[in-house]
């Protein structure tokens, strides 16, 4: 595997996760890594197995200049859509972190094709976690957020297999979602959802 780019300067990377899940909210991350610090094997977040998302997770937390990670709930997400709140979740992440850790980026790049909203130049980078470390590191955080977060979810509701399909569209979950209907972490504007209210 080649070695991702590390571009000079202030860069802050940006990306999701849980933009395709039936349930839960989007979770963004922004990273800014430490060039003296270099983290070996940062990848985009779908090419690793968890066990090791957790332990790039923890380096990146360990050895980033700076990161922060937010999200956009279910309500958000039924009220403006998923391309919205992936994107008011971005804005999001980047606020906490020059808020967290008094820096100012010289620039952000984000994964896709579509750029939030920010005071700082950006620049969207179509399969850019797997091209720019500091996005890489942010799909990363973003990743094993949003997957905690729905194994939380499901010793509350148990009924539908949250921590095996994280709210993604299975059809361990579309069985369960016939079965019990949708609980309130449901993404009610989502087709398999929505159908439920239909019949």
């Amino acid at each position: 595997m080649l070695p991702l780019l590390q571009p000079e300067g202030l860069l802050c990377g940006v990306d999701e996760a849980g933009r395709g899940p039936l349930a839960g909210p989007v979770v963004a991350a922004a990273v800014i890594l430490d060039p003296t610090r270099p983290i070996v094997g940062l990848n985009d977040s779908k090419k690793l197995s968890a066990g090791r998302r957790r332990v790039l997770a923890d380096a990146i937390r360990l050895r980033a200049l700076a990161w922060a990670v937010a999200e956009a709930s279910v309500e958000e997400i039924d009220r403006i859509n998923i391309l919205q709140a992936s994107l008011l979740a971005m804005q999001r992440a980047v606020a906490a972190l020059v808020a967290g850790h008094d820096v100012i980026p010289e620039r952000v790049q984000v994964d896709g094709n579509r750029c939030p909203m920010l005071p700082y130049p950006v620049e969207a980078i179509v399969g850019g976690d797997g091209k720019i470390a500091a996005i890489a590191a942010a799909s990363i955080l973003a990743k094993t957020v949003r997957d905690a977060g729905m194994r939380d979810l499901h010793l509350a509701y148990p009924q539908y297999g949250f921590d095996r399909h994280m709210g993604y569209p299975t059809a361990l979950h579309l069985r369960a979602l016939d079965e019990h209907g949708a609980s309130p972490h449901h993404r009610r504007s989502f087709g398999p959802v929505a159908r439920l209210s239909q019949r």
